[in-house]
C-alpha cells in the first residue's frame, strides 16, 4: 500500500479528473443542445442535472463514510462516474441525460466528499490553506482542460465522452492502491454523534459558519454559468465554437497561476481578508468583461483575471470553514460546502438562462457582477466568529 504523502496526491489526480469531466460536460452538452435548437432556458435548466445528483447524495454521505471508511465511498463514486459517461453516446434524449448528469452528480459528490474530507481531516492547520489549495489548484486544472474536449466534436459526437470514461478508468484504478481509513473517532466526535443528529450538526455547522459558506454558493453559481450559459450567449453575440472553447479554460487557467500562492497568503494574513480581496477584483473583472464582450481579445484577459481572483473560492471557502469548526463538525461542514456549491452551481445555468432569454440585450455579466457582490457585502458586514 502507498505512504499517506502518494495517498495525497491519488487523492489530488481523482479531483483532477472529477475537474476535466465536469468541465467538459458542461459546455459540450450545452453546446450540442443549442446546435439543436434548444431554449436557453430549458439548456440551463437542464445542466442542473448534476448539482440536483450533488443535492440528492448529499444527505446521506456521512453514515456510509463514517461505517465503510474514505476508500469505497471514492470507489463507488468514480464507478458511477465512469459508466455514465460511457452511456451518453447511446442515446440522445433530454430526459436520457439529465439522468445521467444527475447520476454523475451523485458520482462527483461521493468522489469529492471522501477525498474532501480525507484531507481536511488530516492535514496540519499551519499547511492546511497550502494543501486545500493544491485541492483547488488541481481541479481547476481538469476544469481547464476539459472544455478543450469540445473541439473533438469535429471528429464525433461520441469522442469527447469515450476519452472522458477512458482517462476517468484510469486514474480512479490507482485508488485500489490505497489503504481504506475511517474517519478518526476522538472523544469529542464520539459525544457529538451521540447527542446529536445529523439535522443537528448541520444546525449547528450552519450557526458557527455560514459566513464560510457563501464563497462556495459564489463559486457553484459562477462556475457553472460560465460552463454552461456562456457558450450559448457567446454564440449569440457573434464568437464561434472554436473561440468560445478557448475563452472559457482561460478562467480556470488564471486560477493555476494564483491558487498555491492565495491559499499561502490566506495561512499568513487570514481567510476573511483574503476572501474580500479577491472578490472584490471578480466584481470589476467582469464589470470589465460585460462592457467590452464583443472583444475576444477582453474576454482572454478578463476570464484570465477573473480566475487568478475568485477562481479561489471554494477551496479557501473550504479553509476557511475549517478554520471555524471543530474537529467533530468538519464531516458536516464538507457535506454543507457541497450542498450549498450544488444551489449555487443549480441557480447559476437556470438563472442565466432565464435571463438571457428575458434580457436579451443586456450582458448577461452584469449577473455574475451582482452575485459576486453580495457574497462580498455579506462577508464583509458579518463579524468573523471564533472556532470553539
Amino acid at each position: 500500500m502507498v505512504s499517506a504523502n502518494t495517498r495525497f496526491w491519488i487523492l489530488i489526480l481523482l479531483v483532477t479528473i472529477s475537474g476535466f469531466s465536469q468541465g467538459m460536460l458542461l459546455p459540450l452538452l450545452s453546446i450540442i443542445l443549442e446546435q439543436n435548437n434548444i431554449s436557453s432556458s430549458v439548456n440551463g435548466l437542464h445542466a442542473t442535472g448534476i448539482y440536483i445528483g450533488v443535492l440528492l447524495a448529499s444527505p446521506f454521505m456521512e453514515k456510509p463514510l463514517q461505517k465503510f471508511g474514505f476508500k469505497p465511498v471514492i470507489l463507488v463514486g468514480g464507478l458511477l462516474v465512469i459508466i455514465s459517461m460511457v452511456l451518453f453516446p447511446f442515446w440522445q434524449a433530454l430526459w436520457f441525460w439529465f439522468i445521467l448528469r444527475v447520476t454523475i452528480g451523485i458520482g462527483d459528490q461521493m468522489l469529492h466528499f471522501g477525498t474532501q474530507t480525507w484531507i481536511t481531516t488530516t492535514t496540519p492547520k499551519e499547511i492546511r490553506g497550502r494543501r486545500v489549495a493544491y485541492y483547488g489548484m488541481f481541479f481547476g486544472l481538469g476544469f481547464a482542460i476539459g472544455p478543450l474536449m469540445t473541439r473533438l466534436l469535429s471528429i464525433s459526437e461520441s469522442a469527447p465522452f469515450i476519452v472522458s470514461a477512458l482517462l476517468s478508468l484510469i486514474v480512479w484504478s490507482t485508488m485500489l492502491f490505497v489503504r481504506n481509513e475511517t474517519p478518526a473517532q476522538d472523544p469529542q466526535a464520539t459525544t457529538v454523534q451521540s447527542t446529536t443528529n445529523s439535522l443537528g450538526r448541520f444546525w449547528e455547522t450552519g450557526k458557527v459558519a455560514w459566513v464560510a459558506l457563501l464563497p462556495a454558493f459564489g463559486y457553484g453559481f459562477l462556475e457553472a454559468t460560465l460552463h454552461s450559459i456562456f457558450p450559448i450567449y457567446g454564440l449569440r453575440i457573434g464568437h464561434n465554437v472554436s473561440i468560445i472553447a478557448l475563452i472559457i479554460p482561460c478562467f480556470a487557467a488564471g486560477s493555476l497561476i494564483t491558487q498555491i500562492p492565495l491559499g499561502i497568503l490566506s495561512d499568513k494574513i487570514g481567510r476573511r481578508k483574503t476572501l474580500l480581496f479577491v472578490l472584490s477584483g471578480g466584481v470589476l473583472s467582469f464589470m470589465l468583461a460585460a462592457a467590452f464582450e464583443s472583444s475576444v481579445f477582453i474576454l482572454f484577459f478578463t476570464f484570465i483575471l477573473a480566475g487568478m481572483l475568485v477562481g479561489s473560492l471554494y477551496s479557501m471557502g473550504i479553509s476557511y470553514m475549517t478554520d471555524l469548526l471543530p474537529t467533530p463538525l468538519l464531516p458536516a461542514g464538507n457535506l454543507m460546502i457541497s450542498i450549498v456549491f450544488s444551489i449555487g452551481s443549480i441557480s447559476g445555468p437556470f438563472l442565466g438562462g432565464v435571463f438571457v432569454d428575458i434580457f436579451p440585450h443586456v450582458s448577461f455579466f452584469y449577473l455574475i457582477v451582482c452575485v459576486l457582490f453580495i457574497v462580498t457585502a455579506a462577508i464583509y458586514f458579518k463579524r468573523e466568529p471564533s472556532k470553539t
